[in-house]
């Protein structure tokens, strides 16, 4: 799946949502992004990606469709693959600027005046906005006081790191796609492609900056609380920042230093708090989960 044929129609941004038979969070996505204000003569549409064989998101986005005078393109990407579903959404995107937000989140009603401003003012080829945990119901103590569904912030203009950058809350001008193709890599599968993305933006000179007013909030289920799923999602990561091509032998190296380091720290933890021996479990599975791709042992395929 080509950007080729993205349509860079100036003054307009393309929203780019990939969906995962979470209908319910998609629909709440949606019906965010209705009313953007502070756009001045700017305008916008909405590509949803559909990554199930069952078209499951199909009824939901014609439901919204159908009360919205917003164009919404939907499309299915059939082969379980973020990467694709995300080459898929830009083959139905045009404009300007392409964003992408996660079809979990859902922005505040100025979030694309405030990305496009920033990103306008640096002539960055794109920014990053804070996301921000969204509870319905009050999660337990330990996970609040963990921070386990915080992620850092950081001032607005600041230069992001590939290592640092993720596709959850990002809009960039759809130029600096020439050349790209594929834009995602599929080969990554079940994670890891956005950072990869961001490390073949940063070697073709493209600097990304960040965007402290354009947030957005993830809505954070009771069952991301749950112990197994933070341990699995570590073990994901750690397999899958083995995929990038460089720093491997440095990565698994320091991994064979820590692993052994958190395994004897762990048990101590429990006695300052669940929290803290809940950080360093994540951080050893983390480990762990490079080493055993690193001998070929591939023990977690979803988080």
């Amino acid at each position: 799946m080509t950007s080729r044929n993205i349509d860079r129609k100036k003054g307009h941004i393309t929203v780019c949502i990939c969906t995962f038979r979470r209908l319910a969070l998609l629909e709440r996505t949606l019906l965010s992004l209705r009313g953007q204000v502070g756009l001045g003569s700017m305008t916008y549409s909405i590509v949803v990606s559909d990554n199930d064989s069952g078209q499951s998101g199909q009824a939901v986005v014609e439901k919204f469709s159908s009360s919205c005078s917003l164009p919404v393109v939907y499309v299915c990407e059939p082969v379980q693959n973020i990467a694709l579903a995300r080459n898929r959404a830009l083959a139905a995107s045009e404009g300007e600027f392409i964003a992408f937000i996660d079809d979990d989140e859902f922005p505040q009603d100025d979030w694309l005046s405030k990305m496009v401003g920033v990103c306008n003012s640096y002539g960055a080829a794109g920014v990053l906005g804070p996301v921000r945990p969204h509870f319905e119901t009050p999660p337990p103590k330990w996970i609040i006081a963990g921070g386990f569904c915080e992620r850092p912030e950081h001032p607005t203009g600041r230069v992001m790191d590939w290592e640092e950058s993720r596709t959850g809350n990002l809009l960039f001008r759809s130029s600096i796609l020439d050349g790209e193709d594929p834009v995602f890599l599929p080969e990554f599968g079940t994670g890891g492609e956005d950072k990869d993305f961001f490390q073949r933006m940063g070697k073709r000179g493209h600097v990304f900056r960040w965007c402290s007013e354009g947030a957005v909030y993830e809505t954070v289920p009771p069952d991301r609380w749950k112990r197994g799923y933070m341990l699995r999602r570590a073990m994901l990561r750690g397999k899958n920042i083995l995929k990038h091509p460089g720093g491997r032998l440095k990565l698994i190296g320091q991994s064979l230093i820590a692993a052994p380091i958190y395994a004897l720290i762990m048990p101590v933890t429990l006695i300052v708090g669940q929290h803290v021996f809940m950080k360093y479990c994540i951080r050893f599975c983390d480990h762990s989960g490079r080493l055993l791709a690193a001998v070929g042992l591939n023990t977690v395929n979803e988080r």
